[in-house]
């Protein structure tokens, strides 16, 4: 199987996974830094949509800009993913 074979068969099963059983996956799958860093992203990409300065970002969050030029790239594109995202966690915090 090719990683993205294997990134589509584990996106698949998260997507069946309830949020407790989903956070329990990824802690047992990831290392603590790389959980970590994968917060620390979502964090960034939080803040970007709230309208944050990159450099106020670098700066709270001790991160480096180029960390934060890509979620800002990836927030500017059509159809973006994260942006999709965020709409997802703008229904479930109304709910």
């Amino acid at each position: 199987m090719s990683d993205s074979q294997e990134l589509q068969e584990l996106c698949a099963i998260l997507a069946k996974c309830c949020p407790k059983l989903s956070g329990e996956f990824l802690r047992a799958i990831l290392t603590p830094n790389e959980l970590r860093e994968l917060c620390q992203r979502w964090r960034i990409i939080k803040m970007l949509a709230a309208g944050k300065a990159q450099r106020e970002i670098a700066q709270t969050l001790k991160t480096s800009l180029c960390k934060i030029t890509r979620g800002s790239r990836e927030l500017q594109k059509k159809n973006s993913p994260l942006l999709q995202a965020l709409q997802i966690r703008k229904q479930l915090r109304s709910q």
